[in-house]
């Protein structure tokens, strides 16, 4: 099939066509007079490539995906579909507090008649802020490299996993969760607080960085649904859990980062959803003080939650949130 019939089948321009040869992405066969000529496996390939720049994924990510595609390995294929995924909500979230900020804007033209330039600079910087705290975000602790040896480093409760078994008793205990509740697991690891909680009749879903985590907890849990992604932009829609939780996680975000981690959670529960963190936290015993603990806590009570909190040993707490407006 020449390329203009090509062209007309899958609807896209010969440029195109030609454009992705140039890159390597397919390899038609070239007859008399330099025409391409292309097979029925080279139309495959641009139909799955068209599929895959539809979905926004980069010219590189694809060469890959056609890679793994060919050579059968659906894991690596798996990845790269939720790896842009991942990037596809981040923009989503961006988008959608761009849109919360321009009604905010409409509405206080309609109330005043006037929008003052000050409000107009701070919301600006706002977006400004919120958009750089989700571009930062980058994982610092390999824990691809650590997936392997996780569970047996927290089931030995090495290090900062002390009291890991209790904390995690703690949590399912604090969370009382309905059967057939909702919830969400960030930074969900191996998958072994999402476990505790399915086996107490919690319908569970879990969020991670690592994909290498991510592997060993759908071995683990295969019927647990799980997503690549972070706290920064959770790879759900809005109101769809009852609870959110986390554990031995929540430390690794900056306090911006996690001042909009809390919003992020909110968005995606369901009215009077709860939050339950368990993690390691330094605690200032001035209650004037501004230990991580504190200021957690401060942070979960300006956003309209009430709070209870339990010290388990020197450096984990568990801070448990449910919204009172």
């Amino acid at each position: 099939m020449k390329i203009k019939e090509v062209a007309d089948r899958l609807k896209i321009s010969a440029r195109a066509i030609r454009f992705y040869e140039e890159k390597g992405l397919i390899t038609p066969t070239k007859g008399e007079n330099s025409y391409r000529y292309f097979s029925e496996k080279e139309i495959w390939r641009l139909q799955t490539i068209i599929a895959l720049r539809e979905a926004g994924m980069p010219v590189e990510d694809i060469r890959k995906a056609l890679q793994n595609i060919e050579g059968q390995d659906n894991e690596e294929l798996q990845y790269y579909l939720e790896l842009q995924r991942s990037v596809l909500f981040t923009k989503w979230v961006e988008i959608k507090h761009i849109i919360d900020t321009t009604d905010y804007m409409i509405d206080m033209v309609k109330k005043q008649q006037v929008l003052p330039l000050n409000d107009i600079y701070t919301l600006a910087e706002g977006s400004r802020r919120l958009r750089e705290h989700r571009s930062s975000w980058e994982d610092k602790w390999d824990f691809d490299a650590r997936a392997e040896i996780h569970d047996e480093i927290v089931l030995n409760e090495a290090s900062e996993y002390k009291d890991y078994g209790a904390a995690l008793a703690l949590t399912v205990q604090w969370l009382a969760p309905i059967h057939g509740e909702k919830g969400l697991d960030i930074g969900t690891g191996t998958g072994n607080l999402a476990e505790k909680l399915i086996a107490h009749g919690a319908i569970m879903a879990g969020v991670d960085q690592s994909k290498e985590m991510l592997k060993l907890c759908r071995l683990k849990l295969p019927a647990l649904e799980t997503k690549l992604g972070n706290f920064l932009a959770i790879p759900y829609l809005d109101h769809k859990f009852d609870f959110v939780v986390s554990s031995f996680a929540f430390h690794h975000l900056t306090e911006s980062q996690q001042a909009l981690a809390i919003e992020e959670m909110r968005r995606v529960l369901k009215p009077h959803g709860r939050i339950c963190i368990t993690d390691c936290m330094i605690m200032d015993e001035d209650p004037t003080g501004d230990g991580s603990e504190t200021r957690l806590i401060k942070l979960f009570e300006t956003k309209g939650y009430l709070t209870k909190h339990q010290r388990i040993n020197e450096r984990l707490h568990i801070v448990y949130a449910v919204p009172i407006r």
